[in-house]
């Protein structure tokens, strides 16, 4: 059977049967329509079973030869991992090549955060880093997306998905569906409660709009990634020269000062939604680097 049929079959399995979202199927077919061009260009293949563990191999190393990075690397190869496993389970082929094909060894990389100070400035209210926006309700809007991100350490596509409907607030928890569209409680704090109402006020005086959609625009229409991307660069842009200054800082941020402060390593696994314990781990590295710093400056014997 051609490849490209089979990939278009796999991307519909992951979005029917498996639920993965749309970004991860775009990411899925970028990476196989790769492979499958690869495969036809320099070996004139197009049937799948055809494909050693040999013609996989040079289309690793010839994604090393080009300077891709090897997490970009490792990610199409985790990618052809899992089309490998459905084709087997699917008994399309009989032998799987993946099995004789490592994958390049990635650098450990730290994840980047802001620094407590920093944090403290950014959430601080007084500080309006937006100055030529007029519209209050913008105003108090970005500042709730800020306290939101820092305070829960959801991600940005979990932040875009809240509803109204999701906080609970005698039960000072907010309700998150995270990837695979698995839902997960975090807890909230009296001031994210307060910063909560705080924001719906303002809405309130801003739309019309009955929408039980938590973040709404001026216009009264669902915000979207990029805005959220580009109000959170800004915001960082005034407390930080860090290079990186997306959603996903925050989120570092929250899980490495939760974790400076004594939470349960497993505690903060269920609130950012890891799959296994292996993720939520690199924040302890953070941790560490932090620990060592201070006794390097403070023994005595140093």
């Amino acid at each position: 059977m051609q490849i490209t049929g089979l990939v278009a079959d796999f991307l519909k399995y992951l979005k029917v049967e498996k639920k993965y979202s749309g970004h991860t199927i775009i990411s899925y077919e970028n990476d196989l329509t790769q492979f499958s061009l690869f495969c036809d260009r320099n070996f004139d293949i197009e049937e799948i079973s055809l494909v050693k563990h040999t013609q996989i191999r040079t289309w690793i190393v010839s994604m090393i030869s080009e300077d891709i990075s090897s997490t970009s690397v490792n990610r199409k190869i985790s990618a052809l991992r899992s089309f490998y496993k459905w084709l087997m389970k699917k008994d399309i082929i009989v032998l799987n090549p993946m099995l004789k094909v490592n994958a390049p060894k990635k650098p450990k990389r730290l994840p980047v955060i802001v620094q407590d100070a920093n944090i403290s400035r950014l959430m601080e209210k007084s500080i309006i880093i937006d100055h030529d926006l007029d519209n209050t309700y913008e105003l108090a809007r970005n500042q709730f997306i800020i306290t939101l991100l820092y305070s829960t350490g959801i991600r940005r596509a979990e932040l875009i998905s809240l509803k109204i409907s999701d906080f609970n607030l005698p039960r000072k928890e907010i309700r998150v569906v995270g990837k695979g569209n698995k839902v997960r409680s975090i807890p909230l704090t009296d001031e994210m409660i307060g910063s909560f109402k705080e924001y719906l006020d303002h809405r309130q005086k801003e739309t019309s709009e009955d929408h039980d959609v938590l973040l709404l625009t001026s216009s009264g229409k669902p915000i979207y990634a990029r805005m959220v991307h580009t109000i959170v660069n800004r915001q960082l842009s005034s407390v930080t020269s860090l290079e990186k200054k997306s959603p996903h800082v925050l989120r570092h941020s929250f899980a490495t000062h939760m974790l400076d402060r004594g939470a349960d390593l497993n505690a903060i696994k269920e609130i950012l939604g890891h799959a296994s314990l292996a993720a939520t781990q690199v924040y302890t590295h953070n941790s560490i680097s932090k620990l060592k710093e201070a006794y390097n400056k403070a023994h005595p014997r140093t």
